[in-house]
């Protein structure tokens, strides 16, 4: 179980009905409840609003995690960037680009302060990549700083709404060891892509795994319920030998419950990933 982890803010209520931000004022609270249901893993969030104010970007901030990590046994081994998703660089105009640049590396340097390894980058919703010249900026900017992050001991992981043979293309462009893919279950399902096709496609760069359940062409819901083939998938998985973390980005609980459906979701998940 120490593979498996949950995105910040599953434990607390929808900030202004969000199934995902950063919990502002309930991001202590977390660590205990995770360490009383032995979660040990937390993917941090960082929203573009207020990302200088958020605890991970502030000195007393990065004590306090630390102090909270050590306290409560929580580690936190990823983050996720909305903020690259909300704001993307390699969309912006060029003013606006060298600003946000500038807080990408930023992010990347306190990452590897506090010692977290993965940093995921959403190309999917507002990040989604659909035009050459988008991809050419992104992908020239991660080039031109490979070595500063290959230094920091960061890995940059992009989760996309690519199909297979589209994410192969892209993710070849880049260096392994240092870039690689986060794979969603839920993306996936809500996309009608399938496991096998995207395994055999990109399987060897997959470094961290979201997982949800979607309808096709529709939202998250509860697992088990959508249209991720998660058991086969988790099995699949484990099969080939992932030995990386699960992070659970699932359905937010419709009683108000939030830690005792995620709970049930890390048991449901230890389940599939003993079937192999």
């Amino acid at each position: 179980m120490n593979r498996i982890g949950f995105m910040q803010g599953r434990m607390s209520a929808l900030v202004n009905g969000q199934i995902q931000s950063f919990p502002r004022h309930h991001w202590r609270e977390e660590f205990s409840l995770a360490g009383q249901q032995s979660l040990s893993l937390m993917e941090w969030t960082l929203d573009h609003k207020g990302l200088y104010e958020n605890p991970l970007l502030t000195s007393e901030g990065q004590l306090e995690i630390q102090t909270l990590s050590a306290q409560y046994g929580v580690t936190i081994p990823s983050l996720t960037g909305d903020c690259f998703m909300q704001a993307p660089f390699w969309k912006a105009s060029k003013t606006d680009c060298v600003s946000l640049k500038r807080d990408f590396l930023k992010v990347v340097e306190t990452c590897s302060a506090i010692d977290l390894k993965i940093i995921v980058v959403p190309l999917v919703d507002n990040g989604s990549i659909k035009e050459t010249e988008h991809e050419d900026v992104l992908v020239e900017f991660m080039l031109r700083n490979a070595e500063v992050f290959q230094k920091s001991g960061v890995v940059i992981v992009f989760e996309s709404d690519f199909g297979p043979s589209e994410l192969n293309r892209f993710i070849s462009r880049l260096p392994k060891d240092i870039f690689g893919v986060n794979y969603d279950t839920g993306n996936s399902a809500s996309l009608g892509y399938h496991y096998e096709q995207e395994f055999s496609a990109y399987w060897d760069r997959v470094m961290n795994v979201h997982v949800k359940d979607r309808l096709l062409d529709g939202t998250t819901v509860p697992l088990g319920t959508g249209n991720a083939r998660l058991p086969e998938t988790i099995s699949a998985l484990e099969r080939k030998g992932y030995s990386g973390n699960y992070i659970l980005q699932t359905a937010r609980a419709i009683d108000g419950d939030h830690v005792g459906v995620l709970c049930r979701y890390r048991d449901m998940l230890q389940s599939w990933m003993e079937k192999i």
